[in-house]
């Protein structure tokens, strides 16, 4: 292998750009992964950021000191419900997804960016919102 395709991503299509985002969003929704720093950690990218359904602006510091005591982090607390996840490919190597997330009872419509900056460090979520829903929207 030469240095070349070393930095840049492998080749991968449409539909394998999409399917590697979603894997992470789901991954970012299970419980042993919001639980873990480290894990969490190795699905988000160093530039993160996330607007939170409570408006709070989030960096990857702040969410990574905060989501494990936060809910849908432990295996016997609620966890989330999503559905109807879709997602676009925007460019090679940033997708959009966008889905909708029920826990305890509170629905959210949410959205993320994911990038691929290399081969060397795989599909990461760049920026995340969430945006309550009330049950009269519903």
């Amino acid at each position: 292998m030469n240095m070349a395709s070393a930095s840049k991503p492998a080749s991968e299509s449409e539909s394998e750009q999409v399917s590697a985002a979603i894997e992470g969003e789901l991954a970012l929704l299970d419980p042993r992964v919001r639980s873990s720093r480290d894990l969490t950690r190795q699905w988000l990218d160093p530039e993160f950021v996330e607007v939170g359904a409570s408006g709070r602006r989030w960096t990857l510091q702040d969410i990574l000191a905060a989501l494990p005591d936060m809910a849908g982090s432990a295996d016997e607390g609620p966890r989330y419900e999503p559905s109807e996840m879709n997602g676009v490919l925007l460019a090679p190597g940033l997708v959009h997804l966008t889905y909708e997330t029920v826990l305890d009872g509170r629905h959210a419509r949410r959205s993320s960016l994911w990038r691929r900056r290399d081969g060397r460090s795989g599909w990461r979520m760049y920026y995340h919102q969430a945006t309550p829903v009330p049950p009269a929207a519903e």
